[in-house]
């Protein structure tokens, strides 16, 4: 099953980048799980391959390639076993650098997008707050304007890479009295005075570095404004698409490693002196799991063939974070009955995909936000267009 535009070169890249992580990532995984911490070499070497930039301009150390390429990242990332590096890498180039690209200034550019292009710099989106989850409306953090600088005051929390990362694309209140209209988009450094963050002690995604940011009184300079002052949360909307479809492709991928790991081991798993596989009640629970994993993944490429034609598909890609994050979850958990009470174990790999898949249903807008969507389209007839 392949989009519409497959060609033998994205094909080619496939191979690559699969070569790289057998031989960079694979053998790495497990020590970065124990150690909660992704060795920063990694987006070095990534970089130097010209992974983290695969739609970035050639200007700015990029690929310039079609969306095709950054389907195929998505979906080979995501057969890392680790949950947590691969939120990492997607963070990086679908999250937190596209609002670089799309608003910043050339010379925000040449400082921090380059670098992260390079793999010389690690960045994150700061946008959640311990009172402000999927209503963006209501942060607290707030920016003043004082000179120069602005002063920003508040936290933010479930950073990814809010603890190793070089800078956060932080979504402030820069006019209280504006709601939506009074959102702005600044890019603080890691290493300002003033700025703090903790790591969040995680169920799941262990590799990767979630935190709660804390600005204290932080001078930003006037220059680390993204876009223009109260258009924050335009720009967030614009860049939820992207980020949803990431997150629907590395759901589904996630499904299909669990599948392809459970085949492996049913195969060659003896009960009651035949194999796994060869019970009938297990053929059909995997007969199910292979229909809905492929109608899934049909969906999920059709968004990314509208995605590369350059279409804002709100309530496609709603769908297919909705579908594929849910059904994920049903497969992996389904996949460790299949193992016993080998399992629940951390021998095999279905215990740590157990734990990282949960968090796909509430990453970049909960199920439950995406019907809404879905329900303001179908039921309300809401229209929405790129602004």
């Amino acid at each position: 099953m392949q989009a519409s535009q497959l060609s033998a070169e994205h094909q080619h890249f496939r191979e690559t980048l699969r070569a790289f992580i057998q031989k960079e990532i694979l053998p790495h995984v497990d020590q970065w799980e124990k150690e909660n911490h992704i060795d920063k070499n990694i987006w070095r070497k990534m970089g130097e391959m010209g992974f983290m930039g695969l739609n970035y301009p050639e200007k700015y150390g990029g690929l310039d390639l079609d969306f095709y390429y950054s389907m195929i990242f998505c979906e080979e990332m995501s057969h890392c076993f680790s949950g947590g590096f691969t939120i990492a890498a997607l963070v990086i180039q679908y999250m937190s650098a596209p609002y670089l690209l799309k608003f910043a200034s050339e010379d925000l550019k040449q400082r921090y997008l380059t670098p992260v292009v390079l793999g010389e710099m690690v960045s994150a989106v700061a946008i959640t707050e311990p009172g402000a989850g999927s209503d963006v409306q209501n942060i607290r953090t707030t920016a003043v304007r004082d000179g120069d600088h602005y002063i920003i005051n508040g936290s933010k929390t479930f950073i990814t890479n809010g603890y190793y990362g070089d800078f956060f694309i932080t979504a402030v209140k820069t006019d209280p009295s504006k709601r939506s209209k009074g959102i702005s988009l600044i890019l603080i450094d890691r290493n300002s005075v003033g700025v703090s963050s903790n790591k969040i002690d995680k169920m799941g995604w262990h590799a990767s570095d979630t935190a709660e940011l804390a600005f204290d009184n932080v001078r930003a300079p006037v220059s680390n404004l993204i876009g223009e002052e109260g258009a924050g949360f335009r720009y967030l909307m614009d860049g939820l698409q992207l980020e949803r479809l990431t997150a629907a492709i590395n759901s589904i991928s996630i499904a299909e490693s669990a599948l392809q790991y459970t085949m492996d081991y049913i195969g060659h798993r003896e009960v009651f002196g035949k194999k796994v596989e060869q019970f009938q009640v297990i053929r059909h629970r995997i007969a199910q799991i292979v229909a809905d994993i492929k109608t899934t993944k049909a969906f999920v490429h059709y968004c990314c063939d509208l995605q590369n034609q350059g279409q804002y598909a709100v309530e496609e890609c709603s769908i297919a974070k909705l579908q594929a994050s849910e059904l994920a979850i049903k497969v992996v958990h389904q996949c460790l009955q299949f193992f016993g009470g080998y399992g629940f174990t951390e021998d095999y790999k279905l215990a740590r995909m157990y734990r990282d898949v949960r968090v796909g249903t509430i990453i970049g807008g909960t199920s439950e936000i995406m019907l809404e969507i879905i329900a303001k389209t179908a039921i309300d007839k809401v229209s929405y267009n790129k602004k």
